[in-house]
């Protein structure tokens, strides 16, 4: 068995643990101290599919305008981009400068450097202060942060899947528009919250793996009404 090898390590902002990059071999994985791995370059499955499952509900839109909340290893970012047309625009937001560097580094050739396209922009800043800010903004708002609704790596992610969070997110939408959200695992009180907010949403589970490996669940949530 081919060791792990450490790459990198970056701290987790507020001081509640370390994100680690190892790589195996032609395998990377993230893991953050005292939770064991977040993610795997061989398991991204549920990440690809959070964003066929949006963008296949923004067929025909003009210029669909996107916000990815969590930039991971890019493989949610690199399906947004494949499923969209030439005039989308695609905004991630990431916490972590070093996950960033991470994809532009020995992660991008993973999910196809999809950084490099430019159709894709970055900022290193807490989505939850895009949310604040924006008004009818997105078509789609991708949610990948933490581990969903049930936070482990940062207390104050929590905000993103609250009734406050999830209001920012129906005002960042525009109408019609698509919330979608990634979770290790199912929550009926989140589904129940989505719907107090507004959105008409259904849970859908969905593999780590392609037909196999462990069930994730993604919530689609669509914003009706007009937008104001």
């Amino acid at each position: 068995m081919i060791p792990w090898n450490l790459l990198d390590r970056a701290p987790v902002p507020g001081g509640e643990g370390e994100l680690r990059l190892y790589q195996r071999g032609e395998e990377f994985s993230i893991r953050v101290t005292g939770h064991g791995e977040l993610m795997n370059s061989r398991a991204h499955g549920s990440e690809d599919a959070l964003a066929a499952l949006a963008c296949a509900r923004l067929v025909g839109r003009e210029r669909p305008r996107l916000l990815i909340g969590g930039l991971g290893m890019g493989f949610t970012l690199a399906v947004a981009l494949r499923e969209l047309g030439p005039d989308a625009e695609v905004v991630v937001a990431e916490l972590v400068p070093a996950v960033v560097a991470w994809n532009r580094g020995a992660l991008g050739a993973q999910a196809g450097n999809p950084l490099l396209d430019a159709r894709a922009s970055v900022q290193e800043i807490d989505v939850a202060r895009l949310l604040r800010s924006q008004r009818n903004a997105f078509d789609a708002i991708l949610l990948d942060v933490d581990n969903g609704p049930e936070g482990l790596t940062r207390d104050a992610n929590n905000w993103l899947y609250s009734n406050g969070g999830l209001a920012a997110a129906f005002a960042a939408l525009r109408a019609d528009g698509i919330l979608a959200v990634w979770s290790a695992g199912g929550d009926s009180d989140f589904t129940d919250r989505l719907r107090r907010a507004g959105f008409e949403a259904e849970e859908i589970r969905v593999r780590a793996r392609i037909s196999k490996g462990a069930r994730h669940t993604i919530w689609l949530a669509r914003r009706g009404g007009v937008s104001g």
